[in-house]
């Protein structure tokens, strides 16, 4: 595509690559809102490792390099990757010559550096690289990395996990977690640099985890075999004595990301970022063009206890979606905070990227409208001055006598969250804060809203998940307004984005429920039960039972609901009933609610009826070949500009008028079989 129809195109959708020069092994990190992306080798100016920053993972602008080399003149700068931690940058990468590597880290003040090196080598091995810090919901932190296994059966590089005492100090005990044992992580056949022993690679791990599982993404074999790509491994814990169960074998289950002959080549070492939405995750990776490893990213999903990715994408996707609000208090302001902002008390000014509060004593509040009941906000924080007292957080209020808050009180070493009630406020909760805790560094704030569920983190690590219901006094099911505080303390407020939506992963039966999800009959006499059961981290609908909820996440036009659901016993006749049907939130012009069934076709096929009519003029929407539905599979409704894109997993299948919204999204079981859903997830679409 040339590059005025690329910039054209931009604002709806994006094409590989979205930068088209050398950038390998790239890493993203979201801070503040913004994107900073960190790549190996030499920068345009000398420096090593290349550096770039974006709003929206798309449009990137190149900055300078984030490191002065090291003395020894080392060849090889390969595979950083930078982490925020009380108040400092850090980049952990592997230097050498290609024959001997080993793991540093070096540190910033800002996420563009520049970056200082440590002076501590953190691996012994003779060849260590790639190195991924993964911080546990539990504060514990571990260093993944690649390093090679010369008496392993499958002889070649393969990943390790070490845990850390600190930020600079491995323990020293590093266990496998993936080496090589398929022929598709195959190197080279007789590789000459190794004696001519036949090499396997497996290397860049990247480490998630979602519902007690932990998944690290790796890639393997060699770029130039069709073979290559990127899969993953899962394990229960991080630490164990036996490798962690690896899910491709390149037979009959493939890497989730490889390569394409004739269109991509190559795609590999990844990472992953959440979108501008702070819901959707995106899979950030380098493939192979005529200007080297090329930039490209693309939607990536869990589905039912698999991972993932939509791609490698040759054609124009929708746009990663942007925060429905974003504020990076960049201009100066004449007064108070302006825009969104509404200075209730306090003395607010805007400058150098924060937004101040200077007042130290008493309570200072900017509020804002979230506009919806479902939405994820995310702010940094910071105390200013030395003042060990007072404390500083963010607040919803549902009008007046429904209101809830997440402070955070360094002096007291704890994060606390307060319900207000009787006129007063009272402690619901309270968490220590870390022993490390600086208060004058920012930290991440975050509130997702939802009906009547709120949870409040601190830093992706302290999370507090309450319910609130509505006041009897009238008034507070509106949708709530969110404030910045600041209690007997001045502080400093960083990169405000606030999405409308939710995602409910069933994790948690209480939250679903204050979420607003109700159940009901599908037909006059049902067989079994008649509500749903949250069972193993799912949500399981028995035959001929309906669960539904509003959300006003829809009524913004442009919405995007996301479905991963399975059919759980294939009985006899099943596969030619009509299974399961959703709604995703969008109308016809009668104001009849859409719904998409799904049902069997014609010789083990399956297709989506739209509606259900089951006559002669009946609307379906043909499944791919091989569609299994009695295996978790994930369906995306994209509703824009009067039309619904329907997309089984990296697929469209079809699209169908729908000019008007519903409010109510739903997922009901057919008559046959059980239904266990594993995701729902609807967000508003919004650009720029």
């Amino acid at each position: 595509m040339p590059a005025a129809e690329r910039d054209a195109a931009r604002a709806d959708t994006y094409l590989n690559p979205v930068h088209a020069r050398d950038f390998p092994d790239p890493y993203v990190l979201k801070f503040a809102g913004e994107y900073f992306a960190y790549c190996t080798g030499f920068w345009r100016d000398g420096r090593a490792f290349g550096v770039m920053r974006s709003r929206d993972l798309v449009g990137w602008e190149e900055l300078a390099g984030a490191l002065e080399p090291l003395p020894g003149g080392h060849p090889c700068y390969w595979a950083p990757e930078v982490y925020y931690r009380e108040g400092k940058f850090l980049m952990y990468y592997s230097v050498g010559n290609e024959t001997l590597m080993h793991v540093r880290v070096a540190v910033a003040e800002r996420p563009d550096g520049p970056f200082v090196d440590s002076g501590r080598r953190l691996t012994r091995e003779e060849f260590a690289i790639d190195p991924h810090a993964f911080t546990d919901a539990d504060g514990s932190r571990y260093l993944f990395y690649a390093t090679d296994f010369l008496t392993h059966t499958h002889v070649g590089t393969g990943t390790v996990v070490d845990r850390l005492i600190d930020d600079f100090t491995p323990e020293g005990r590093p266990r496998p977690v993936t080496r090589a044992r398929y022929d598709w992580q195959v190197y080279d056949p007789a590789r000459r640099e190794k004696g001519g022993v036949r090499w396997h690679t497996v290397e860049g791990p990247f480490v998630l985890a979602r519902k007690g599982r932990y998944y690290e993404m790796f890639s393997g074999g060699n770029w130039q075999n069709v073979s290559y790509g990127v899969s993953y491994a899962t394990s229960d814990r991080v630490l164990r004595d036996d490798e962690w169960g690896q899910h491709a074998d390149g037979e009959k289950v493939l890497p989730v990301l490889r390569t394409i002959p004739g269109k991509v080549i190559g795609p590999g070492h990844n990472s992953v970022v959440r979108g501008g939405d702070n819901f959707q995750l995106f899979c950030v990776y380098h493939r192979w063009a005529e200007g080297g490893r090329v930039l490209a990213i693309d939607r990536m999903e869990f589905v039912g206890d698999a991972l993932a990715v939509l791609g490698p994408s040759t054609t124009p996707q929708p746009a990663p979606g942007g925060p429905w609000l974003s504020d990076y208090f960049e201009e100066p302001r004449a007064e108070g905070l302006g825009g969104e902002w509404e200075c209730l008390s306090g003395r607010w000014s805007v400058g150098d990227g924060e937004a101040r509060q200077a007042a130290t004593a008493g309570m200072a509040e900017a509020r804002c409208e979230a506009g919806a009941r479902g939405f994820v906000a995310e702010v940094y924080a910071r105390a200013l001055g030395e003042e060990a007292g007072g404390s500083f957080g963010l607040c919803l209020a549902w009008g007046a006598s429904r209101r809830a808050r997440m402070r955070i009180v360094p002096g007291a070493g704890r994060a606390v969250v307060d319900l207000w009630g009787g006129g007063a406020w009272a402690e619901a909760d309270a968490r220590s804060l870390p022993e490390a805790f600086a208060r004058g560094a920012f930290h991440l704030l975050r509130a997702e809203a939802d009906g009547d569920f709120l949870r409040f983190t601190l830093d992706d690590l302290i999370a507090f998940g309450l319910s609130v219901g509505a006041s009897s006094g009238g008034g507070d099911a509106a949708t709530p307004r969110l404030s910045l505080l600041a209690d007997d303390c001045a502080a400093a407020f960083k990169g405000f984005t606030l999405a409308r939506g939710f995602a409910d992963d069933f994790d948690e039966e209480g939250a679903s429920r204050a979420r607003g999800w109700t159940f009901e009959r599908a037909a006059a006499e049902p067989r079994g039960e008649v509500e749903g059961a949250f069972t193993g981290r799912r949500l399981r609908l028995p035959p001929l039972v309906a669960a539904g909820r509003e959300t006003d996440a829809v009524a913004a036009g442009a919405h995007e609901m996301i479905v991963s659901l399975k059919v759980e016993v294939d009985e006899a006749g099943a596969g030619r009933s009509e299974l399961w049907a959703i709604t995703p939130g969008a109308a016809l012009p009668s104001g009849e609610a859409l719904n998409f069934c799904l049902r069997g076709v014609g010789e083990g096929g399956y297709a989506l009826s739209v509606n259900g009519s089951g006559g002669a003029d009946e609307r379906l929407l043909a499944l791919p070949r091989g569609f299994d539905p009695f295996a978790f599979q994930q369906f995306r409704f994209r509703r824009e500009s009067g039309r619904l894109r329907v997309t089984c997993g990296a697929e469209v299948i079809g699209e169908v008028d729908a000019p008007a919204s519903g409010a109510r999204v739903g997922v009901a079981a057919g008559g046959v079989a059980a239904v266990s859903v594993d995701q729902v997830r609807v967000t508003a679409v919004k650009r720029g």
